[in-house]
C-alpha cells in the first residue's frame, strides 16, 4: 500500500493517522477487531467482483415482522401544492417474516415467507435455494452473524450439503449485504404505501412482487 493510502492526512493539518496503527491499537485494546472485519469485509466483496468459477453467490436475509396493516383510509397521493397524506390509525392483521436470496450475477431473488426466523426456518430456506439452484453449482451464501445462521441444526445441514458455504459479514457491517438495498426496493415500492386487509392479501402481494422483479 502507498504512504498516501497508509496515512491519512487530517483537515486540520494536525498530522498523520496511520490506519496500521490504528488496527493495531484497536486490537491490542480488545476493540472491535478490524483485521478480522477487514478480512471479512475482502471476502464479501471478493465474492461480488470475482466470483468463483461454476459457482452462484447469493446475498440472504431475513425481513422479520412484516404488518399486514389496513389503512382507515386510502392514501391519498402528493399532488402540486399538497404533500401525500395517509391516516395515522390502523388495523394490525398480524406479521410475517420474508426471507429472502439475491443473486448477486443475475438479480433474481429466491423468497419463502415464514411465521418465524428460527435456525430450522433458516435451514428450511437453505433447502429451498438448494432445490432451486443447478446441481453442477458450487453455493456461496453472504449472510449475518444471526445466532439462528450458527446453530447446530444449520451446521449439520451443511455437513450434509458441501456444495454450500457460508460467508459472514462483520458486526455492524450489514449495509455490505446486497440483498439489503433489495429490501429497501420491496419497503419503497411494495409496503409503504400498501393497505392489506388480512394476512394472505399481504402473503400474496408478496409473493407477486418477487414474481414480478425476477420477470
Amino acid at each position: 500500500m502507498t504512504e498516501a493510502g497508509n496515512g491519512l492526512q487530517t483537515a486540520a493539518g494536525l498530522g498523520r493517522l496511520d490506519t496500521r496503527a490504528v488496527a493495531r491499537a484497536s486490537d491490542g485494546a480488545g476493540g472491535v477487531g478490524w483485521r478480522r472485519a477487514a478480512g471479512k469485509i475482502r471476502d464479501v466483496v471478493g465474492l461480488y467482483l470475482a466470483p468463483p468459477a461454476n459457482a452462484v453467490v447469493f446475498a440472504v436475509d431475513e425481513k422479520p415482522q412484516i404488518q399486514a396493516l389496513e389503512r382507515t383510509a386510502p392514501v391519498l397521493p402528493m399532488v402540486p401544492g399538497t404533500p401525500e397524506r395517509r391516516s395515522f390509525d390502523y388495523i394490525r392483521h398480524g406479521t410475517v417474516d420474508l426471507f429472502a436470496a439475491l443473486n448477486t450475477a443475475t438479480g433474481k431473488v429466491i423468497g419463502k415467507l415464514s411465521a418465524q426466523r428460527r435456525a430450522v426456518d433458516f435451514r428450511d430456506f437453505l433447502d429451498e435455494i438448494d432445490r432451486q439452484t443447478s446441481p453442477g453449482l458450487a453455493v456461496h451464501v453472504i449472510c449475518d452473524n444471526l445466532s439462528a445462521h450458527k446453530a447446530p441444526v444449520v451446521h449439520k445441514w451443511l455437513l450434509a450439503h458441501p456444495r454450500f458455504e457460508l460467508h459472514f459479514t462483520s458486526s455492524y457491517s450489514s449495509w455490505i449485504n446486497q440483498v439489503e438495498r433489495w429490501f429497501a426496493e420491496l419497503e419503497r415500492r411494495c409496503l409503504e404505501r400498501g393497505v392489506f386487509c388480512s394476512l394472505d392479501e399481504l402473503r400474496a402481494a408478496l409473493e407477486d412482487w418477487i414474481k414480478t422483479w425476477n420477470e
